[in-house]
């Protein structure tokens, strides 16, 4: 499974770990000769920077990009494009006390139980310094939004709810000025008894084209949420009145339409998985950092009751930063649908776009033949285990007999899929 992997229209490969050289990503499907968003880019990643607010982490990084391959002279090759961010301030030695014990909260304890080793070091690719490299993929692609425009904020932190949205220019992204004091306040509080604390993040996406999305299992819903809640530190989410509407009845919870388009959004934008044209409105809990500086209980490796304290340097709150990652996970979740959208409307496509979806295609039909014969090589270990005979020549005549009628149903060339079929079983047989 390439788990680092962003299977989409645009291929997008995250790597590197907090204390690692260097965090990076690579971007594949890029057309040749477009301008590449360098300065978006750089942009975006100063947003997510750490060491920019009093309750986030002291680690200041510079997160200077550098462009290893794919563009010339500004253009882009056609080829992969390779970013790096070096990382310039990471601390181990400040590590070094946790490296035979799990954490409380954090992905020690199931990452090694999966690969039996974890990095201890800020928690290698589970610290939230991974996301640095989303933020640069989803700013490499903005340009295929359009006017689309995605603004996102806290609307609880800890005890503090907002009430009154102004917006005024504040480090913790805060939209209400009314509180603003207080809440900073509370959170100088939190932070002087190495404590931390979460919330829960809005985000309203606007001028989105009704039609995007593809039933079933691309709903972009359904997309949208697995984009966010792949972030570490991510719990929950909602959309439109969310969880909200289990208060309410048919009657009020549905969008009514009349002449002039819907009369309400409950459903946050989004029906039958596909984008209706209205704002979509997302809600996301985020829990408090897990790193604290506070006395806790665990086990070790050993199995080996024990206390311990942190140590390092840990944001008080998580959300200021997160929030850049959150809308880098939108742009990339939009642009795949769009471009896909485009080309099912056969809209403004050039060679180039036809090209890129056979690429992809053929890049889909590479990674279901691996993993068909990764599960034939375990069929066959699982029958010589059983004694039981690997060649069925019976269900190969039924399989091939359902794949020549599918290939009728779609149209194709009976002769080549069988052709094909054959030559799939016959290097198959090789392998067991």
């Amino acid at each position: 499974m390439r788990a680092n992997h962003w299977s989409s229209y645009y291929g997008v490969t995250s790597f590197g770990e907090s204390h690692g050289v260097a965090m990076g990503v690579v971007l594949e499907d890029v057309k040749p000769g477009i301008d590449f968003p360098i300065k978006t880019i750089q942009a975006a990643l100063e947003e997510r920077r750490p060491g920019t607010g009093k309750f986030s982490t002291t680690r200041n990084e510079p997160d200077k990009l550098e462009i290893i391959s794919g563009v010339l002279e500004g253009k882009t090759t056609g080829m992969p494009i390779c970013l790096l961010i070096y990382n310039k301030d990471a601390k181990s030695c400040d590590y070094s006390h946790l490296a035979d014990l799990f954490r409380p909260a954090h992905a020690d304890f199931s990452w090694y139980k999966k690969f039996k080793i974890f990095d201890h070091r800020g928690g290698g690719r589970a610290s939230g310094r991974e996301t640095i490299s989303r933020v640069a993929a989803g700013a490499a692609v903005e340009a295929i939004l359009g006017n689309v425009t995605i603004q996102a904020y806290p609307i609880q932190i800890g005890k503090f709810h907002a009430n009154h949205f102004d917006f005024p220019p504040n480090k913790l992204l805060w939209p209400d000025s009314n509180s603003l004091s207080e809440l900073e306040k509370y959170l100088e509080q939190i932070s002087a008894s190495d404590n931390s604390i979460g919330g829960v993040v809005e985000m309203k996406i606007t001028n989105v084209p009704a039609g995007l999305g593809d039933p079933v299992f691309e709903k972009l819903d359904g997309n949208l949420a697995k984009a966010i809640v792949s972030l570490g530190a991510v719990k929950g989410i909602e959309f439109g009145l969310g969880f909200e509407l289990a208060n309410l009845d048919g009657k009020t919870a549905n969008d009514e339409i009349n002449l002039q388009g819907w009369e309400s959004n409950n459903c946050g934008g989004i029906l039958g998985g596909v984008s209706t044209g209205t704002e979509i409105i997302i809600r996301f809990v985020v829990k408090p950092t897990p790193s604290i500086n506070l006395e806790q209980s665990t086990i070790t490796k050993d199995n080996q009751s024990t206390n311990f304290s942190s140590g390092g340097r840990h944001d008080t709150i998580i959300i200021p930063r997160l929030i850049p990652a959150a809308k880098a996970m939108v742009k990339l979740v939009l642009a795949d649908a769009i471009s896909h959208q485009r080309l099912i409307n056969s809209e403004d496509l050039e060679l180039t776009d036809y090209r890129e979806a056979f690429d992809k295609i053929d890049e889909d039909i590479l990674l279901a033949l691996h993993r068909r014969q990764q599960l034939s090589d375990l069929i066959g270990k699982l029958k010589k285990s059983l004694k039981i005979q690997i060649e069925d020549k019976k269900r190969e005549s039924i399989l091939l007999k359902q794949l020549q009628q599918k290939a009728r149903l779609l149209k194709l060339d009976e002769s080549l899929v069988t052709k094909i079929w054959q030559l799939i079983i016959k290097e198959s047989k090789k392998q067991q």
